[in-house]
């Protein structure tokens, strides 16, 4: 559907609704134009956002797909009345409404989910993850891996760093990782510095094919990215993660959400209820 739009709508950064509008678009073989619109927090950006979906819809003879997450009803009326010529899924109200009734009081309608997120404990919690995981990136250091929730193990480019990110930004958590290299192949041992630390320790892995192909994006033609290289470290990781007694995942065919979750349900299932 590269004639179809689907705007994203929030009175925040619009996180939320383009997260919760893909997964529903994912359930349907389409390719539609993603048009982000966050920060309308203002009955004016709303009559401006109302034109701009309507041009659309001329342009494109279709109705646009509006996920909407908006708190105040004033600005959302003006979305979901009937000026606007688009196919309107207001997401909050979908969910409020039922929930109002259910606990017998109203929602507070607060603005954005982010709006007092810096005084949160929470949010200091994910900042000093991220400084810590940028901090032990790809073993640039060794010091106070105690201090880690967990440390991603497995050869370079097979998605530790990503990873790791991941688990700092979204749930605050203290993540490492350390490379497996030629040397520590040859003396067919972890490195000393995760011994200590093998219970906090997830191994990656990933399809030699793959990663050859990923690696000469950065290197190409190198030994580094060989495909005979590829297969020697990745059999190598594999037999050392299985030796020391290391759960591991491939990466091949995952995404980072998922991976990470398997991770946390592994590693630390306390991180999974908030």
């Amino acid at each position: 559907m590269p004639n179809r739009s689907v705007f994203y709508v929030s009175d925040g950064t619009g996180i939320t609704a383009e997260t919760f509008g893909n997964s529903i678009l994912a359930q349907f073989a389409a390719k539609p134009r993603h048009v982000r619109r966050p920060f309308i927090d203002s009955v004016e950006k709303a009559d401006k956002l109302v034109s701009e979906i309507n041009e659309t819809f001329e342009q494109e003879g279709r109705r646009p797909i509006v996920f909407l997450t908006l708190a105040n009803t004033e600005i959302r009326n003006v979305l979901t009345g009937p000026r606007c010529k688009a196919m309107v899924m207001d997401m909050l109200q979908a969910f409020i409404e039922p929930l109002e009734e259910e606990f017998g009081m109203k929602s507070n309608h607060r603005v954005g989910r982010f709006s007092d997120v810096a005084k949160s404990q929470e949010y200091s919690d994910r900042i000093e993850a991220i400084n810590f995981s940028l901090a032990h990136d790809d073993g640039q250091s060794a010091k106070n891996l105690a201090m880690a929730d967990v440390i991603l193990v497995g050869v370079s480019r097979c998605g530790k760093t990503p990873t790791s990110l991941y688990l700092a930004m979204q749930h605050g958590i203290k993540a490492a990782n350390y490379p497996l290299i030629p040397d520590d192949f040859e003396r067919s041992q972890l490195p000393s510095a995760l011994t200590a630390h093998k219970r906090k320790c997830f191994g990656l892995t990933i399809d030699p094919d793959r990663l050859c192909q990923i690696r000469n994006e950065r290197r190409p033609g190198s030994k580094y990215a060989a495909l005979e290289n590829c297969r020697y470290e990745v059999n190598e990781a594999e037999a050392m993660m299985k030796r020391a007694g290391i759960s591991w995942l491939s990466s091949t065919h995952k995404s980072i959400e998922e991976i990470a979750t398997t991770i946390l349900r592994d590693i630390r299932p306390d991180r999974l209820i908030y």
